[in-house]
């Protein structure tokens, strides 16, 4: 008997809230609800995920989001992590003009929208949307589009098994379709060694401190020589290996960062993902509450394209 063939099902992932932090700054705030409140990140979210299924058709869609962007368990292992980002919340000058925050009231009604359209949506307890994405990622059976503004998500791209990174460079309409030919060219590594490269090479915006005299460059060239970090490591203590001596001063000295980092930096493959469906919808699982949502928000044209685009 003749084996029928499975057709192929792409898989795109949102990495949401870099995509509805860009809208917001990319769409004018003017932008508003019939009571005046701003709705430009919302608008603009509905927007991108229009571009992104009319230009490249996927067949499931998942909004992964953020239930803790800065997980207990990574500031443990290294509690510099994402600490900038809090100082910066509480740091308030008495003469600085507090500017209000129009952003945070919007992700309700961002998560109200995704579910009334059907468009699973998916957070994990303790864990970041890229947790959630890297998981998603490693069950796919079928190529995978990440579309994010993150570049740590690099590290997930595999030519083998169809995953590359859509890179929003203007909007989503302009996207820089990341793969290993790309990443080869720009940083000198594959998908898989991109987390070593990141690590070594280290992240401010992050709070990873990275091995101090190691930029981008010197660590493309410690991976390309020794394969990955365990081989630098093993290279550190081999007095033939091809390390200057301030290399392997500072290599050493790095070791007890270098033995967390990989867990903090690479993304989790393990997440315990709920049971959804990922399907990209034909039509509103409640249509009912999207009119109430369309009216009360003024969605307008940006929730009718969208709506086109999923019933075409």
């Amino acid at each position: 008997m003749r084996k029928v063939t499975q057709p192929t099902r792409r898989l795109m992932l949102l990495d949401t809230a870099s995509l509805y932090f860009r809208a917001y700054f990319g769409v004018p705030d003017s932008v508003r609800a019939p009571d005046g409140t701003p709705v430009n990140a919302v608008r603009g979210l509905l927007e991108f995920i229009d571009r992104l299924v009319k230009d490249h058709r996927p067949d499931e869609l998942v909004a992964c989001m953020d239930a803790d962007w800065r997980p207990q368990w990574r500031v443990d292992l290294i509690p510099s992590y994402k600490a900038h980002r809090v100082a910066e919340e509480r740091e308030s000058g008495p003469d600085e003009e507090e500017v209000p925050d129009t952003l945070s009231p919007q992700v309700p009604i961002i998560e109200d929208v995704l579910d009334a359209l059907g468009i699973a949506r998916v957070g994990v307890e303790g864990y970041e949307a890229d947790d959630v994405i890297g998981t998603f990622t490693a069950r796919a059976k079928g190529p995978v589009d990440i579309v994010t503004g993150d570049r740590d998500l690099y590290q997930l791209v595999d030519d083998e098994r169809g995953i590359r990174v859509l890179y929003p460079l203007k909007g989503v309409g302009l996207l820089q379709l990341t793969d290993e030919a790309w990443l080869r060219e720009k940083y000198g590594v594959d998908g898989g060694e991109y987390a070593d490269l990141a690590l070594l090479r280290g992240d401010p915006s992050d709070g990873l401190p990275g091995v101090p005299g190691i930029g981008e460059k010197t660590a493309a060239k410690l991976l390309a020589e020794f394969g990955d970090l365990a081989g630098i490591l093993a290279a550190v203590d081999d007095p033939k290996a091809k390390l200057t001596p301030s290399q392997r001063r500072r290599l050493d000295e790095s070791r007890p960062y270098l033995a967390v980092a990989p867990k903090v930096v690479r993304v989790a493959g393990d997440v315990p993902l709920p049971d959804v469906d990922t399907a990209l919808p034909g039509a509103p699982r409640d249509p009912a509450a999207l009119d109430e949502l369309a009216a009360r928000w003024g969605l307008g044209g940006s929730l009718h394209r969208l709506l086109s685009t999923l019933q075409a």
